[in-house]
């Protein structure tokens, strides 16, 4: 079932207290590097860095008065350090401390969605080798094309999986920044030396030239990382749904004791795991123009991202979060139907080795041009209850080039190759 305490976590990075909470280690961070410069009194950097403290609802009250979240959180803060809270934010500009906040809160949401990742991609491995030798039909335009396994399809996606994890690692690292360089980022209260301090205190990088905010095109290079697992996350789901339609049957999403599929028709088992994730992806997507709108902001910055920030990135990642966390549920309980697979794949009354017949046609130096629309003409014009084999054995045009044996081993199903590629594969994940 699904950790609800996991998805607890996440929202909790993302509250708006948290946010106070990765503010007031910046903050610590500023005063104790400040300190060690000799540019506030060391005794007020100790006192800043071990006894800074607020009440989340005195912020909110003072933010009534002062209509600056900011502004508020440093008062209420500096409230409890007597004289020394004097030096509280002393030289900060907001953004100073809310982008360097951010990039704390996106590195914890990382090490919430590692723990998602790992176990996502545990689970898809043993799906692939438990069905490495499952044959079933592979289909192009939704029309059977050729035999594959369901161990190869799912490793397809975990191929997906992969590259879309590894962006997101990218997106993390551009977005691993801070940035303590004052009003327009010209260094004009404080000097380079204490961001280079905060920076090794916070395990973060020094933002590059940076205006008043961290520029923007960082924040949509992460949104657009989350909307690739997404886009992962529904290509898997949409599979999934194709595979459980009543005339496909090859797999089935869990059902559990007292469900109900319809309010008005008992026999329903519906793929709402795999669509509630189709529908999750769509939202995940849609954030990706609002982030890149807002990498155009007026002169050195404006704040019309924030309203937009203050949305997107909390429903981004606890979106992704959730998501991953269902779609590992519902391939851990999914139902592999074996014997559907095996019927669909003998539906096609064994077209699906048209091409191999082809090709081994112009083995036998049968020119392609001619080659081809011999094995189509045979293949579209089956009588009833014939299959592509016994058709292929009374055609004489093919007998002249393939023996009844090399026919026959044309049929014989999977291919070696195939599951080789399989297991060399996988040792890559």
């Amino acid at each position: 079932m699904i950790d609800r305490y996991s998805l607890k976590e996440m929202s909790q990075i993302w509250s708006p207290e948290s946010r106070f909470h990765f503010m007031l280690k910046v903050e610590q961070a500023v005063a104790k590097a400040q300190g060690d410069l000799g540019i506030i009194p060391k005794p007020a950097a100790q006192t800043i860095y071990s006894k800074a403290r607020f009440s989340y609802n005195n912020i909110l009250k003072r933010e009534q008065a002062s209509r600056h979240d900011v502004t508020a959180f440093v008062s209420e803060t500096a409230s409890h350090l007597g004289k020394h809270g004097a030096y509280f934010h002393y030289g900060l500009t907001s953004s100073d401390v809310l982008d360097t906040a951010l990039s704390l809160q996106i590195k914890e949401s990382k090490k919430l969605l590692d723990k998602s990742f790992k176990s996502l991609k545990k689970t898809l491995k043993q799906l692939i080798v438990k069905h490495k030798k499952t044959l079933c039909a592979g289909r192009t335009h939704g029309i059977q094309a050729e035999p594959t396994t369901f161990g190869f399809k799912i490793l397809g996606h975990l191929a997906e999986f992969s590259r879309a994890e590894h962006s997101f690692n990218q997106a993390v690292s551009i977005c691993s920044i801070a940035k303590i360089s004052g009003a327009v980022g010209t260094y004009s209260s404080l000097p380079p030396q204490i961001e280079k301090k905060v920076c090794q205190k916070l395990s973060l990088k020094p933002e590059t030239i940076a205006t008043q905010i961290v520029p923007r095109d960082r924040i949509a290079r992460l949104v657009f990382s989350l909307s690739l697992i997404g886009s992962f996350i529904e290509r898997l789901a949409v599979e999934l749904r194709h595979l459980q339609r009543t005339e496909v049957a090859e797999v089935t999403e869990a059902f559990y004791k007292g469900q109900t599929g319809s309010s008005a028709m008992p026999h329903k088992k519906n793929p709402i795991s795999a669509e509630n994730l189709t529908g999750l992806a769509r939202l995940l997507r849609s954030y990706v123009s609002p982030a890149l709108e807002n990498i155009s902001l007026w002169h050195e910055r404006d704040i019309s991202h924030s309203s937009v920030e203050r949305v997107i990135l909390p429903d981004s990642f606890i979106l992704t979060h959730y998501a991953l966390t269902r779609l590992e549920n519902l391939l851990k309980t999914l139902q592999v139907n074996e014997k559907e697979m095996k019927q669909n794949l003998d539906s096609s009354k064994g077209l699906v080795f048209s091409s191999q017949v082809l090709n081994a046609l112009v083995r036998k130096s049968l020119p392609r041009q001619k080659a081809y629309p011999l094995v189509q003409k045979i293949s579209q014009n089956l009588k009833e209850n014939e299959d592509l084999k016994s058709a292929l054995q009374k055609n004489t045009e093919i007998k002249k080039h393939l023996t009844s044996k090399e026919i026959e081993n044309i049929f014989s199903g999977q291919s070696n190759d195939l599951l080789k590629h399989l297991e060399e594969t996988l040792k890559k994940f």
